[in-house]
């Protein structure tokens, strides 16, 4: 039994996964205004599709649909299989807050409640 596939299938069997992987995540990659779909995410990186994706460096922010998610400082590694693959150099995750430049008591207030119109300073 052979083993052998024509290019045409090869090709369509390539798109099929590459439209697959697009609708499965909803993570983009933002640069320069313009969102990019995922293709695959692993620890050290993620893939983009060579197709529709220009050759990235630099900062680029991550989202999952909506939400921000992180801040990413990527260089390109390779392109391989119709795929930019990016490896993080600096991965921080994205937080809704300002980051705290001190320890805060359990218990302390969230916020001061009262009026002050009309009281002498």
């Amino acid at each position: 039994m052979s083993t052998y596939l024509p290019p045409e299938i090869l090709q369509g069997l390539d798109h099929a996964r590459k439209t697959a992987a697009k609708k499965s995540t909803r993570l983009r990659v933002e640069f320069d205004g313009e969102l990019y779909p995922v293709l695959r995410k692993w620890d050290g990186g993620f893939a983009l599709d060579a197709q529709t994706a220009p050759h990235l460096r630099g900062l680029v922010d991550m989202f999952d649909g909506p939400k921000h998610v992180s801040q990413c400082l990527i260089v390109a590694s390779d392109q391989e299989n119709g795929e930019w693959t990016f490896e993080y150099k600096r991965n921080t995750a994205a937080s809704d807050r300002a980051a705290l430049d001190f320890v805060r008591p359990d218990g302390a207030p969230v916020a001061l409640i009262g009026n002050m119109v009309g009281r002498d300073a």
